[in-house]
């Protein structure tokens, strides 16, 4: 007669039977010596204290930033209808600073020289800051090391930048810029590039084209690799040329791209200042004042504060007004691409 098998520990379901069911794997022995499963007990998740407002965690970032920007501006504000001179007391005028500033020459001058190189700007840097992204897009070796050099300088000081240009500016014959034209047979074109009325305006937007042309292809390029490959192999299938395929399918693509770039360089353009200051204080006489210029001048040369922020205040709602303008145009045509 055949004996039923044995259920004990021999058996193999204690720890001996090497299964690895210890106490450590969540399992207990009881008394009487058969084991059980020990159950970890739930976690009791976290209930947000309900005296505590959600609102309360963003008023110490809202405290600084009224402090640091909105008191400062509403103060600029204030200060744009008084005649303030940045020492003691002032009085309202009204708006008798804005009313000078219709018939200020030289506030209007300005606003002429900053459309014109906020255009140049816009124009000649995102056309460059394009060609540069579509080269470095292709397939050559050194696109890597061409992405770093063509970037450099847009982390540089503008005050460094501005310095640096004015040796290649440098009205010597052999120095500079006239020294490459003399070297290359050209030294019927060589000028005093910061010292001539009629060039400032233009060697500050080369200068400034140098700096940013770098960051407007970063951006380009951003643009470019979002750009899916299967759509350039279906239109070369398709016999498109180059120009086609550019045309019609990058393009199109590349309008959020082309969005930012415009954003960026036209807001940079208004309120240009610190190129322009450090390589030609605004001269030679006005010829290369921009409003920022004017407004500084204003206000920590000739202590006229009031008079200073009513133009700041000017160019603030300027650069607002055409920023939006810009902007609703710009995502009209992203839509419609």
């Amino acid at each position: 007669m055949n004996s039923p098998p044995s259920t004990g520990p021999s058996a193999g379901t204690g720890p001996s039977a090497g299964s690895g069911a210890g106490p450590s794997a969540g399992t207990g022995t009881h008394p009487s010596g058969t084991v059980t499963a020990t159950r970890r007990a739930p976690r009791t998740p976290r209930r947000r204290d309900p005296t505590v407002p959600p609102w309360s965690f963003v008023v110490p970032a809202l405290a600084v930033y009224a402090v640091v920007v909105l008191y400062p501006s509403v103060a600029g504000a204030v200060y744009a209808f008084t005649d303030w001179s940045g020492i003691g007391g002032f009085t309202f005028v009204g708006l008798d600073n804005f009313r000078t500033l219709l018939h200020d020459d030289r506030a209007l001058e300005s606003v002429s020289n900053t459309l014109l190189l906020t255009v140049a700007v816009v124009v000649v840097q995102n056309a460059i800051g394009l060609l540069l992204a579509l080269g470095v897009h292709s397939g050559i070796r050194s696109r890597a090391l061409l992405r770093v050099i063509f970037f450099a300088p847009a982390v540089v000081s503008p005050v460094m930048v501005a310095f640096l240009w004015k040796y290649v500016y440098n009205p010597d014959p052999a120095a500079g810029l006239n020294g490459i034209l003399g070297a290359v047979g050209l030294g019927a074109l060589r000028q005093d590039w910061l010292g001539n009325p009629s060039l400032a305006l233009w060697s500050i937007a080369a200068m400034v084209v140098w700096q940013y042309a770098g960051y407007s292809m970063v951006v380009f390029l951003a643009g470019l690799q979002g750009v899916p490959a299967d759509l350039h192999e279906a239109a070369r299938i398709d016999g498109a040329s180059t120009w086609q395929r550019f045309r019609y399918v990058t393009w199109p693509l590349l309008a959020p791209a082309l969005t930012i770039n415009l954003m960026l360089s036209t807001i940079g353009g208004l309120k240009l200042f610190d190129q322009v200051y450090a390589a030609t204080n605004g001269g030679p006489g006005t010829s290369s004042e921009t409003l920022s210029t004017v407004l500084y001048k204003e206000a920590f040369v000739f202590g006229e504060f009031g008079y200073s922020t009513a133009i700041a205040l000017v160019l603030a709602l300027f650069v607002a007004a055409v920023s939006l303008v810009q902007l609703r145009s710009l995502r009209a045509r992203e839509v419609t691409a």
